[in-house]
Parts: C-alpha cells; structure tokens; sequence
C-alpha cells in the first residue's frame, strides 16, 4: 500500500518548474499523489500532471530557449497587463487538452484572487486551463481575468502556498513546495558523509551517480549568482511580488504546517527565466531528494 501525499505546489515564476522534479521524484520513490493545490505555475504545473501530460509538456518546456519564450509573448496595450497568454494557452491545451476540474483523476484546485472582493477564489470544478489562466495571471504582466463583477489575478497574490485545499483529501501526508526559500549562499564547510547513510547498491545510489556530479555543478553556481539588482521596471515589479509572496507564504505555513516542506532557493533562478526549464527541474528533484530522505529517516 502506498503512501499518500497531498501536494502543495507554490508560486514563483520559472521557479515553477522545479515542481516537475518533485513530482518526478515523489513517484520514483513510490510516494502516490491523491491531491493537488497551486498557485500561479503551482496551479499550471499541477493541473498538467492531473491531466495525465506532464511528460509531454516537460519535453516541450525543456526545448524552450530564449526567443522561444519571447514569441510566445502575445504583448497587448492594454494597461492593465502587457500579455494576453492566448499563445501559451493555445499550445497548453494542445498538450493537455482542457478537461474538466471535476473529472480528473486527481483531486484538483487552482487557486486565483479576486481583486474585487478581495478574497480568494478557488477552482475545484469547470474546464482547467479557465482556472489556470487565472491563477497565473501576475498583476501588471498577464491581462486579468474580468467574470461579470470579479476581476481575477495570480492566486499568489494573497496565497502563495495553499495548503488548506489539500486538507480535505485526508492524505498520508501534506507536502509543500516553496519557491521563495531562504537564498543559501553561506553554509559552514561540513565533511562529506554522503556515502555513510548507505546500505548498499540501492536504487538511489545507482540514479544518483548519473546526475550527481550535474546537480553539484548546478548548486554551486546558485551558490556563486550575485544577488538579484532591481534595474529596470520589470525586476523592480517582479521583486516587489517575490518580496510580498516569501511574507505572505511565512505565514501561511505557520498557520497550517505541512509535513514537509521542500524549499526551492528564491535566487535559483529569476521570476522570468522561462527558458531555464532544464536546470530548474533538476535542481527540484535534487532538493525533494534530499528532504525526503531526511524525512523518512525520522520516520523509521
């Protein structure tokens, strides 16, 4: 019998896409995910995996370079956002079709804000990529969703981690991923132990070596970025949300702690490099690797 997981799925930017190696992660190590929540990518990237398409659009995302994140930029002088995501959205459905919420096989909540009534809003049933557009739509970057009298706006706006949708699943376990962690740039010289919690020729040992000497070479050079400068209008917008989105989240997972809670660093990678998909996955599973380690451990 497996164990369940309730899965919180943050909000971040490109770091979302770190969210495919946990995901990839929790099922390599037999972990079987009953319910998902997000926020803005959380909710993007969480809605694909209920739907079955999380392979196809993980080698979609990961042939993206540069100018193709550009074109799919359909820009709009609309004042109230600078992209309409129709483009995205159009080849998002030809990956994962536009099922209904309410017959996924995964219990499902994308979570938006209504600027209007200022409340959050969540989608637990209707056609998915509806409540995705919502929930991804980043005040003053996508164009807000307007229904009659709600205008609805990114999710992470007011819940950047939504825990309590996943309450209701009655799962094993409620495992959180933030992408707005602590930046660890300064961590104490510690001897490598790495070899001593090993039994054996286990499976982690023989997947580790494929991708360990990848991952390091990753960690360091989010170790050695310099720190992010605010230097033209969009980097001060995007780090005006990633400033209120690590309070708010704080906070929330101080009201509802989940069992575990995986920190993706908030300088791994800025809020608009979509093209990083890659490295940003692998630097998911790494991290959901060691956390979960760690907490079976405890738990044995």
């Amino acid at each position: 019998m497996k164990t369940t997981v309730s899965l919180v799925l943050g909000s971040g930017g490109a770091r979302g896409y770190s969210h495919i190696g946990v995901i990839e992660e929790l099922n390599r190590r037999g972990y079987e995910i009953v319910c998902i929540a997000g926020s803005s990518m959380g909710a993007l990237v969480g809605g694909i995996y209920a739907a079955g398409r999380l392979e196809q659009y993980t080698e979609w995302v990961t042939s993206l370079r540069r100018i193709d994140v550009f074109k799919l930029m359909d820009l709009t002088l609309r004042g109230e956002g600078t992209i309409r995501g129709e483009r995205l959205l159009t080849k998002l459905r030809d990956i994962a079709g536009n099922p209904l919420i309410q017959e996924l096989p995964i219990a499902y909540t994308a979570v938006a804000t209504d600027l209007t009534h200022q409340k959050e809003v969540w989608f637990q049933k209707g056609l998915m990529f509806d409540a995705i557009r919502a929930s991804i739509a980043v005040p003053g970057f996508f164009t807000p969703v307007i229904e009659e009298d709600r205008v609805l706006v990114d999710g992470g706006v007011l819940n950047p981690i939504p825990i309590i949708p996943t309450v209701a699943a009655h799962a094993d376990l409620i495992i959180a991923v933030d992408l707005n962690a602590e930046a660890q740039r300064h961590r104490v010289p510690l001897p490598d132990t790495q070899y001593l919690e090993q039994s054996g020729f286990s499976d982690e040992w023989q997947l580790n070596r494929k991708y360990e000497s990848k991952v390091e070479t990753l960690k360091a050079g989010v170790r050695d970025l310099p720190p992010h400068k605010a230097t033209g209008r969009i980097d001060v917008l995007f780090n005006s949300v990633e400033v209120m989105q690590e309070s708010l989240g704080k906070y929330k997972v101080a009201g509802y702690p989940p069992d575990l809670l995986i920190g993706i660093p908030k300088d791994a990678c800025r809020f608009y490099e979509f093209h990083r998909a890659r490295e940003m996955i692998e630097l998911g599973r790494h991290l959901a690797q060691e956390s979960l380690r760690q907490m079976e451990l405890s738990m044995r």
